[in-house]
């Protein structure tokens, strides 16, 4: 019998950009932030965390939050960026506060958004191509091999949409949080959504 090596992804969500005390703006893929001095913090804790893991594969948007996450994690080892990663285009709520979102959208289109993925008016995003991208990619991660991602929480949310779920999890992926996903010969398998070091 020949047993089949069972690969593993991390999925990681870049650190905050914003600080305590400052005004949370929305940001997409037009924002490009570095790290906030918090956000640096959760970066350590990330590469504190994950010390024993070996990554033999290693992607991230090329968004400077992203980047800076995944430097702090690998510590010098290099990584590929990969476009479909980048954070999405929130439109006219790019870079607005959220009041101001809230105001324009009403609540109940960003609890849509939040709970089921379900785009608000005026975001420029595709599920259905950000599900087929999360499908490609997980079908080319090398089997038995550790595979650190790191990206952003409106691209994150699809990846559940393309795995199997035995347990309840919010579509939104917490600034310097991570999920695992499980590549095993029937598929790929949540194991883990939201846990912060």
């Amino acid at each position: 019998m020949i047993l089949m090596k069972t690969g593993r992804v991390y999925i990681v969500r870049h650190g905050n950009t914003f600080d305590k005390g400052e005004t949370l703006l929305r940001v997409g893929g037009k924002t490009d932030l570095p790290l906030s001095i918090s956000g640096r913090e959760q970066a350590k804790a990330l590469a504190t965390h994950f010390a024993g893991v070996s990554f033999q594969q290693a992607y991230s948007s090329d968004l400077n939050r992203t980047r800076q996450t995944a430097e702090a994690i690998l510590d010098g080892q290099a990584f590929e960026l990969a476009h479909f990663l980048t954070e999405i285009d929130y439109g006219p709520d790019e870079g607005q506060p959220e009041d101001k979102v809230i105001a324009r959208l009403g609540q109940s289109a960003l609890d849509e958004w939040d709970q089921h993925a379900v785009p608000p008016k005026d975001w420029h995003v595709d599920p259905d191509a950000l599900r087929t991208a999360w499908q490609a990619f997980l079908a080319n991660c090398s089997p038995g091999t550790n595979t650190l991602v790191v990206t952003s929480n409106g691209v994150a949310r699809f990846l559940l949409d393309v795995v199997e779920v035995n347990q309840d999890v919010p579509r939104k992926l917490r600034t310097g949080a991570y999920g695992t996903i499980d590549l095993t010969p029937k598929g790929p398998v949540l194991t883990s959504w939201d846990v912060r070091p």
